[in-house]
């Protein structure tokens, strides 16, 4: 019995096998659906495609029931991206309004740049990196701003150090070396325009040349002067020697020339 149930069964599905197998299916599409889909999307809005038709005289009663209700739509292009469309609206709303952030983003570097321009410009603290600065003065004023009172007098005669100190002229040189110095730190570091700064530069570099030419001129007339002092002095004592020398004798004379040699 289970035997026969078992091939009833098996010949219930081989039957329904054959006929689902059998069976021919046909994809069926409307032409009118399909053109409505397309007008809905992108693809086209042509008016002849708004089917179905008039027909001979405009007897066709599937276009009055189809487009009679509605006899603007045919003229009224509702595509969003046709060339009015919603989409397309804001597809070039989204274009303009990239184009304007890009200009007032250009506009904001420029401002940025320039602001940057100006900061270097006129900041103190950016003197430093001036390339002028770099490449001229700073090599012009580094004896000024290392400027050190040991070496002020170095490789000087002792007699021609006491005698500038004497007179004040090393004073002199380094109050005014101090005074140089201290206006030309101002200049580095106030905030003043550039080519202010680069004249004030220009204008104490002449007057540091002009120092460094005095103090030389005192140096080299110090040591002429002690000199000229030492040979006056000489004379001076060779001839009161031969004023005294007068109405000696020769044994007396001998005597002082022996005594002075020993001093």
């Amino acid at each position: 019995m289970f035997k026969l149930y078992k091939v009833t069964l098996y010949l219930i599905l081989c039957v329904f096998s054959v006929d689902l197998h059998g069976q021919n299916v046909k994809y069926q599409t409307d032409k009118h659906v399909v053109n409505q889909q397309e007008r809905m999307v992108f693809k086209q809005w042509d008016r002849k495609k708004f089917t179905p038709t008039r027909g001979f005289l405009s007897l066709n009663y599937q276009y009055w029931l189809t487009w009679g209700l509605h006899p603007n739509y045919p003229k009224t292009d509702l595509r969003p991206l046709s060339a009015g469309g919603p989409q397309s609206r804001r597809l070039l709303m989204v274009a303009a309004m990239k184009s304007i952030e890009e200009a007032y983003k250009l506009h904001a570097d420029t401002l940025r740049n320039t602001a940057l321009s100006e900061t270097a410009n006129y900041a103190g603290i950016a003197s430093q990196t001036d390339p002028l600065w770099q490449l001229y003065y700073k090599k012009e004023f580094q004896a000024l701003l290392e400027f050190n009172e040991g070496d002020l007098l170095a490789g000087l005669e002792p007699s021609i150090k006491d005698y500038l100190e004497q007179v004040g002229s090393a004073d002199w040189y380094q109050k005014e070396s101090q005074m140089l110095r201290e206006r030309l730190e101002a200049a580095r570091t106030t905030n003043l325009d550039r080519g202010s700064r680069i004249i004030a530069y220009h204008r104490m570099l002449g007057e540091y040349r002009k120092l460094l030419d005095i103090w030389e001129t005192k140096r080299q007339r110090a040591a002429l002067y002690l000199s000229i002092k030492d040979k006056v002095n000489r004379l001076q004592e060779n001839s009161t020697v031969a004023m005294a020398t007068r109405g000696k004798s020769d044994r007396q004379i001998a005597d002082d020339v022996l005594s002075r040699a020993k001093l």
